[in-house]
C-alpha cells in the first residue's frame, strides 16, 4: 500500500493499492522499449532524401549497415514493435553510439518512401560515396585485379540494389553510377542490396565516359552487355574487368558502346528477347568468378 500526503475533502488520507492504477507496481517485469518510449521522435521532421541524407529500410539492411559503421545517425523503431532481431539491432545501435528513438508508423513509411520498412529505419547523415581510386585501392590491397561494375543509367532502385547485392557477393571491387540520369544510394536500394552496399564501395561519377577512358589506362578491359556481343561462357575474362550493365529498356548508350573493348551477350532461346538488368548483369558476374576461382565449367565423366 501505498500513502498519498494529499488529503481528500473531510480529512482522511488516500491510500493506493499497489499494481493500481497510480499506485506503484513492484512485480512489473522491466520493459526494454522504456527508454526508447523516453526518447521519441515527437519533435522529428522527416527530411527528403538528397545527395547529402538517405535513410535505410528492413531490418536486414540496418543490422548490415550498423555492422559498416556506415554513417549512422539514429535508428527509429516503430512503437509497439518487439521481438524478433530487433535486440540485436538495439546492440549494435548501442555499440555504435547510434541514438534509438521510437517512431509512429506514418513516420516510419515517409522516411521509407514505400520501401518496406518491417518497423525499422536507419537515418544516415550523408550517403559516403567512394572515389573511382578507392575501388582500384581495395583490389591492389586484397592482391587482385580489378573487378568493377558500371551501371549505366540504372533508374530502378530494386535493379541497381540487386546488381549491387551481387557484386558484393561475386568479388567485385566496386560499383560505379552516374550522378545523374540514374538511381543514388536511396533506401530502396540499401533494402534490395540487403545491406549489402554498406560493404562494397559505390562511386559516383559525373561523366561515365571519362571514367571509362580512365579505367582504360589503367590496364582494365572493359566489357559490355549487349545482344550482339560474343557468347559469356566463351569470353575471357583474365586480367582487370569493368563490366557495363546498360539500363532498363535502353540498354548501353552509344558512347559508352563505342569505349568497350569486347561486348558480351547471352542467348535468347524464348519469346521474350531481353532479360532484367540485373539479372544480365548477375550471369556474367559470376562467370568472371568462376574463371577467376579456376572453376571448371564441366566435370569429367569419366
Amino acid at each position: 500500500m501505498s500513502y498519498d500526503s494529499k488529503r481528500r475533502p473531510g480529512g482522511k488520507p488516500s491510500y493506493k493499492p499497489a499494481g493500481r492504477p497510480g499506485g506503484r507496481n513492484f512485480n512489473r517485469k522491466p520493459d526494454p522499449m522504456r527508454q526508447l518510449r523516453k526518447d521519441s521522435d515527437d519533435d522529428f521532421r522527416v527530411r527528403p532524401e538528397d545527395e547529402n541524407t538517405a535513410f535505410i529500410a528492413g531490418r536486414n539492411a540496418v543490422m548490415e549497415a550498423l555492422k559498416a559503421n556506415a554513417s549512422a545517425d539514429t535508428v527509429f523503431i516503430e512503437k509497439g514493435q518487439t521481438g524478433g532481431n530487433l535486440s540485436k539491432i538495439i546492440a549494435l545501435a548501442k555499440e555504435a553510439g547510434c541514438p534509438i528513438k521510437e517512431a509512429s508508423p506514418q513516420k516510419l513509411d515517409a522516411m521509407a518512401a514505400g520501401t518496406a520498412h518491417q518497423g525499422v529505419v536507419l537515418s544516415v547523415s550523408a550517403v559516403e560515396y567512394a572515389e573511382v581510386s578507392d575501388i582500384l585501392a581495395r583490389a591492389e590491397e586484397k592482391g587482385e585485379k580489378p573487378f568493377v561494375i558500371i551501371a549505366d543509367e540504372i533508374e530502378d532502385p530494386h535493379n541497381l540494389g540487386a546488381l549491387i547485392r551481387t557484386a558484393e557477393t561475386a568479388g567485385a571491387h566496386g560499383v560505379i553510377i552516374p550522378k545523374r540520369r540514374g538511381v543514388g544510394l536511396t533506401a530502396a536500394v540499401f533494402k534490395s542490396s540487403a545491406g549489402a552496399a554498406a560493404h562494397i564501395p559505390v562511386a559516383r561519377v559525373a561523366n561515365l565516359a571519362s571514367t571509362v577512358d580512365e579505367l582504360k589506362e589503367a590496364g582494365i578491359w572493359v566489357y559490355g552487355c549487349d545482344m550482339e556481343g560474343q557468347n559469356w561462357c566463351e569470353t575471357d575474362f583474365e586480367g582487370g574487368v569493368a563490366l557495363i550493365i546498360g539500363s532498363e529498356g535502353k540498354g548501353m548508350s552509344r558512347l559508352l558502346k563505342e569505349k568497350c573493348d569486347v561486348m558480351v551477350s547471352l542467348p535468347m532461346r524464348g519469346a521474350v528477347t531481353s532479360l532484367n538488368a540485373s539479372v544480365a548483369g548477375g550471369i556474367i558476374m559470376y562467370e568472371v568468378c568462376r574463371q577467376r576461382l579456376g572453376l571448371a565449367a564441366r566435370g569429367s565423366r569419366d
